[in-house]
């Protein structure tokens, strides 16, 4: 089982120095008043996972506002294969994010999921049903990049060519010749990124479906993209030439409204409430929290299967807005799924139910770790 035993901390956000020893590998629990600093501590732990962490701050954000000394987090992370030491920091030269796995400088971020994976969920996501189709689409490709490393780099190949050749067809009397390379690239680059959505998604309805819908609804899951749709019924060579014909024929219009009439840009991650045959954005706000859980719960339980490992999970302010029965079969699932989860909340009474879990508790206060104990 993954789980950190040891997280340190420097001039990251409301926290100058800061450490956390003696973790318990299943539960750990923050409990303190708004603005103590709990948040913080989970934002830290996601940024030892590749991408922008829970928040997608800006790296000049997460600096503590008083120290000049750039910001750094470091773990000391129980794998299978022994206790490997993570560490992340800005590097104010090159004004990036550097990682380091064993002390060495690695190549990329995404070599960090070699050694853990890193799910979440927080209070601004409640909104996620019901907000633009763009919140859902990076949702779900946080999910797929879990598994792909790869993912990510694709999605800004085709992003940047859109990029340079909605400014060609802005700009007016580009050449053939070039605008046809992007396409191509956007053709190759889109095809990738839309395969690899619709392979995760079928895998993570199957883990949904063998999921109990008594307290976290099951879910129905489907991508409506042009790209994704087209590779149900052809080939990715076939979508390819289907899709770079389509943007050919659609530069003049393109030109006038800016982007791509069509792409992975524009797809959308959908959501249906299986048991009411309904959709997510229609469901109560109750309703809509469940089904979002119930998603995280099949991921964590398809990267433990997949990986033979489960991953960190970590929940802000999650378990406050359940009733008392949910909230108890929460726990449960989570004891079953095994691995380390780390919850936050303002009242420790929530949490009596992790009693005998093997959970460290903590409190904050102010960014002071008041009290540890392992119950």
């Amino acid at each position: 089982m993954t789980a950190l035993s040891e997280l340190r901390l420097r001039n990251f956000r409301s926290y100058t120095e800061a450490c956390l020893t003696g973790l318990a590998s299943s539960f750990v629990v923050l409990t303190g008043d708004n603005g103590a600093g709990k948040t913080n501590i989970l934002e830290a732990i996601s940024l030892l996972s590749p991408g922008k962490g829970m928040r997608s701050a800006d790296l000049d954000d997460l600096q503590n506002r008083e120290m000049r000394v750039p910001w750094g987090i470091s773990a000391n992370v129980s794998t299978s294969f022994g206790s490997v030491l993570v560490a992340t920091a800005k590097d104010s030269l090159k004004n990036k994010r550097t990682v380091h796995i064993q002390g060495e400088l690695a190549k990329s971020q995404s070599l960090l999921l070699e050694y853990f994976s890193c799910l979440w969920l927080t209070p601004q996501m409640d909104r996620l049903f019901i907000d633009a189709s763009g919140a859902r689409r990076r949702f779900l490709d946080r999910m797929v990049y879990s598994f792909d490393g790869g993912h990510a780099g694709r999605i800004t190949r085709f992003e940047n060519a859109l990029s340079q050749r909605s400014k060609l067809l802005k700009d007016g009397n580009a050449s053939p010749v070039w605008l046809t390379s992007l396409e191509n690239q956007m053709a190759e680059s889109g095809v990738a990124v839309a395969a690899a959505r619709n392979d995760f998604v079928d895998r993570l309805q199957q883990v949904c479906n063998r999921r109990p819908s008594k307290d976290f609804p099951r879910a129905i899951l489907s991508l409506n993209g042009f790209i994704e749709q087209e590779l149900q019924h052809h080939s990715a060579l076939e979508t390819e030439e289907k899709y770079k014909n389509f943007l050919a024929r659609n530069r003049e219009e393109d030109a006038v409204t800016g982007g791509a009439a069509a792409g992975i840009h524009r797809s959308d991650f959908c959501v249906t409430y299986a048991d009411k045959n309904m959709p997510a954005q229609d469901c109560s706000t109750g309703e809509q929290k469940a089904l979002l859980i119930g998603i995280i719960l099949s991921q964590a339980d398809l990267i433990n299967a997949e990986r033979g490992t489960p991953p960190l999970l970590l929940l802000d302010e999650v378990a406050a807005h359940l009733d008392p029965n949910r909230r108890k079969a929460l726990y449960g699932l989570l004891s079953e799924i095994g691995g380390q989860v780390w919850m936050t909340g303002t009242e420790a009474e929530i949490f009596s139910g992790l009693s005998g879990k093997n959970t460290s508790f903590l409190t904050v206060n102010s960014g002071q770790f008041l009290l540890q104990k392992i119950a």
